[in-house]
């Protein structure tokens, strides 16, 4: 994704000094702001805001890049009402949250605040900035469809999924049932580390949605207990027959699926 900025807006208090600035990437999806000085309620209104709400008429989530300059002193009161407002009122519109900060009480916080939010967290220092960039803009996670021969079908998940993993996925699969009938699926949850947040997990039920009259029957192949659990949920949200395989015997869920 290249960082080619089509907006820039500022907000300045009353000496001229910059305490909000906003880059929003090319397709509008990667908002980065810089922090200084003292934020107030009409920075917020008058530079984040809009542009959070901008981007969201486009995107159903966009990832925020938050760099905290070692001259931010911090928050107004007006400013924190209005921090916790823009949270809970996009609440769901937040794909992953960066935040760049040699302020060791600024990294605290938002270590803090991480587990509650709904979407993948991480703090870099000033020094990590760049690989900050990297992370807010690259795949935690892949997808691949890979086509076994015959009925079967293998959707293998890896990493963290975020959900424009799963649009190409979808593109993928369709393209690879575009000719069939019906399919046998095998998912492989070997290397999956989970979702990140609650858009690319919604992503993922309309994938299985979209596909399940299809749907023969299916193996799931995995070692973790919540994985045995969804088999079991599975065979009854896909309406096909389903069984779970241990990691270490893939070939025997593979010879599983081929056979009758």
């Amino acid at each position: 994704m290249a960082r080619i900025p089509v907006t820039f807006c500022h907000c300045m208090d009353l000496e001229g000094i910059l305490m909000i600035t906003v880059q929003t990437n090319s397709d509008g999806a990667l908002i980065e702001v810089e922090l200084s000085g003292k934020v107030t309620s009409t920075d917020y209104a008058n530079t984040l805001v809009p542009a959070i709400e901008a981007a969201l008429k486009d995107h159903d989530a966009v990832r925020l890049l938050a760099i905290v300059t070692p001259e931010f002193k911090g928050y107004d009161l007006g400013a924190a009402w209005s921090d916790t407002k823009l949270g809970l009122s996009h609440w769901r519109g937040f794909d992953r949250i960066g935040v760049v900060a040699d302020l060791g009480w600024v990294q605290t916080s938002v270590r803090l605040a991480a587990p509650i939010l709904p979407c993948p967290v991480q703090v870099f220092s000033m020094d990590e900035i760049e690989t900050a960039r990297r992370w807010i803009r690259e795949s935690l996670g892949a997808i691949h469809v890979i086509d076994l021969g015959g009925p079967c079908v293998q959707v293998s998940l890896m990493g963290k999924l975020d959900s424009e993993e799963y649009s190409q996925a979808r593109s993928d699969l369709d393209t690879l049932l575009s000719n069939r009938d019906g399919f046998r699926l095998l998912i492989d949850l070997r290397e999956f580390d989970g979702w990140q947040g609650l858009s690319a997990l919604a992503a993922h039920f309309r994938l299985a949605a979209g596909h399940v009259g299809m749907l023969d029957r299916a193996a799931i192949v995995g070692d973790k207990s919540w994985q045995k659990m969804a088999q079991r949920m599975a065979s009854h949200v896909l309406g096909a027959r389903t069984e779970f395989f241990p990691s270490d015997e893939i070939q025997d869920a593979k010879s599983w699926l081929a056979a009758g």
